[in-house]
């Protein structure tokens, strides 16, 4: 029996238990934490926006051919599109678990640049972005301003432009999105103005791209030229506008008469947010949101260790009046399975240690299992990597139950094993 050739080989059965003891513990650092297994299919999410536009209308002009050539990319299991009131469009490609989402996300985007030319020339321009779809949210940070010091589109423009990034760069995170406001240029246009002039809203909003855009402007003494010159100066001009002010200045037409209309003339500018169909409060102060998502098989313990660390350190730098806070944390439930497993294991080992020595009343048999039961539930972790799987609410769940199998078999045995030697 198996039994009996350890028994009969002592030191080969301490090696092999200390051999399982080290595979475990490196297994248990090498394994993945996350709050639950990762069994969902993976999602590639494509974007686009049509300025103006019902949902009626996207989804017959750009849902329509989009999902025309999406549709049966390889691995593609079902694929569902929101086209909503406010000219945006989501087209979520859900595809066959364990299949590569990189290069579905690739396959994806080359359909969509076959549709492409197809697509309404606004929406051309805004852009179609096609993304992994992130589905675990790891945390939730809160950025706010206690008393109302900051508006939303200031927090929101501070945090795209000194937090996203930021927090992407740290190491296991998969993507950031922010939930706010950002800034830009609002042209509220005057319809009575318009009437008058003869004007229409594209005549606007096509003088105002022409008139604010980036031009190369060329260079002064480049070769080749009819007498030498000792410097060469590159010719820079003003471009995009970046002041209100600015913007009331575009020159939008001119009269029979002669006169200029400006765009002040037909219509009122601010400084405003790009849209206002988001709005989030903390105890009714402005608020804005950043959704950090984990990268499949990283450790969520460490990721968000780092997060909050990386946090620390930029909120030095933020102005004065803004603050954060992390309301939503899935690592808390993780660490508190993992408190219940050790503390299981912990009250296990004292139950197994009284009732063994209390019974058989020697110090050898109680040792016995003080040993075997560690060895067995660490050597777990190097099962647990082989196969791929990974630390969770749920593989927590199993040990837990597994420590009262374990802990039972080990009373058990060792009772029939001392039988056996008194009788024998």
């Amino acid at each position: 029996m198996i039994s009996g050739f350890f028994i009969e080989r002592p030191i080969f059965a301490c090696v092999v238990s200390a051999f399982i003891v080290i595979a475990g513990l490196g297994g248990l650092r090498a394994l993945p934490v996350s709050a639950y297994p990762d069994i969902i299919p993976p999602q590639v999410s494509v974007n686009a926006v049509y300025p103006g536009a019902d949902a009626e209308t996207i989804a017959e002009t750009v849902a329509g051919p989009l999902e025309q050539e999406i549709n049966g990319v390889e691995g593609m299991l079902y694929m569902n599109s929101i086209s909503a009131g406010n000219g945006s469009l989501t087209i979520n490609v859900t595809f066959a678990v364990g299949t590569d989402p990189d290069l579905a996300t690739i396959n994806v985007n080359n359909r969509v640049q076959i549709a492409l030319p197809r697509l309404p020339e606004e929406v051309r321009r805004q852009g179609v972005t096609v993304v992994k779809a992130s589905t675990s949210i790891l945390q939730l940070i809160s950025m706010h301003s206690p008393g109302g010091r900051i508006d939303q589109a200031a927090i929101g423009n501070y945090a795209l432009l000194h937090v996203v990034d930021e927090l992407r760069r740290v190491p296991g995170v998969g993507d950031v999105q922010m939930w706010g406001r950002e800034y830009s240029m609002r042209v509220w246009l005057r319809p009575d103005k318009l009437a008058e002039l003869g004007l229409t809203p594209g005549d606007v909003a096509e003088a105002i791209r022409q008139q604010n855009s980036q031009f190369a402007s060329g260079r002064v003494g480049a070769a080749p030229m009819n007498e030498g010159v000792d410097f060469t100066f590159a010719v820079t001009a003003e471009g995009r506008m970046s002041d209100p002010a600015q913007f009331e200045s575009i020159i939008v037409t001119t009269t029979d008469a002669g006169a200029i209309v400006r765009l002040r003339d037909v219509a009122r500018v601010e400084l405003g947010a790009q849209s206002y169909d988001f709005d989030a409060q903390v105890n009714g102060e402005p608020n804005v949101y950043i959704a950090v998502f984990l990268q499949p098989g990283a450790n969520a313990l460490e990721t968000g260790s780092a997060i909050e660390q990386r946090m620390n350190e930029l909120a030095v730098d933020f102005p004065d009046g803004l603050e954060f806070s992390i309301p939503y944390n899935t690592n808390k439930f993780v660490e508190l399975s993992i408190k219940e497993v050790v503390k299981t294991l912990f009250e296990a080992m004292v139950l197994v240690f009284i009732v063994v020595l209390l019974f058989l009343q020697r110090w050898r048999a109680t040792m016995i299992p003080m040993l075997a039961v560690p060895v067995s539930l660490i050597g777990t972790f190097s099962a647990m990597y082989l196969l791929g799987f990974s630390i969770n609410m749920l593989t927590l769940f199993g040990m837990v139950l597994a420590i009262g199998i374990v802990v039972d078999d080990a009373i058990v045995v060792l009772e029939n094993v001392e039988r056996i030697m008194r009788t024998d």
